[in-house]
């Protein structure tokens, strides 16, 4: 697939959405078409956060292990969300595994093209920041409700 073709799919998907052309196309050339069968990892916690996920069809869940407990899931995605956001913050490196649950479809972004284009280019890191910023902050309070779930007040 052309670049011009992913980059119809970069702008369908939420995150990048309305991003100007110029930053799309940047965007883009970083980007290739992915497939995973049910049960194929994505990645694995400790390894290097080398790819960000546009989730475009299926589903995958994100996975730790907890001592004494084995694997639990403790999020899944969808179509339009994204995984992988440990390509932003140093040292690089996923803090946990990634499973498809079923057939899944997605856009791979290659995080270092990324990293050096927004590096060379502030206003296109501004840009991706911003977008990315969204997602981690709901994640963090997704988390802090389930902590408050799990250990909640008891009277």
């Amino acid at each position: 697939m052309s670049v011009k073709g992913l980059e119809k799919i970069v702008a369908a998907h939420s995150l990048f959405a309305g991003l100007g052309g110029g930053f799309l196309e940047l965007v883009a050339g970083c980007a290739r078409n992915v497939r995973f069968e049910a049960g194929q990892y994505l990645f694995h916690e400790g390894e290097i956060a080398s790819e960000i996920y546009l989730i475009r069809e299926g589903s995958v869940a994100l996975e730790i292990s907890a001592p004494g407990q084995g694997c639990m899931t403790f999020m899944s995605a969808g179509p339009d969300d994204v995984v992988g956001l440990s390509w932003i913050v140093p040292p690089y490196h996923w803090t946990f595994d990634t499973r498809a649950q079923e057939d899944t479809r997605a856009i791979s972004l290659d995080a270092i093209c990324l990293r050096t284009k927004c590096d060379a280019d502030p206003a296109l890191g501004y840009e991706v920041m911003k977008r990315f910023a969204p997602t981690i902050v709901a994640r963090l309070h997704s988390t802090r409700l389930q902590l408050l779930d799990l250990y909640g007040t008891h009277s």
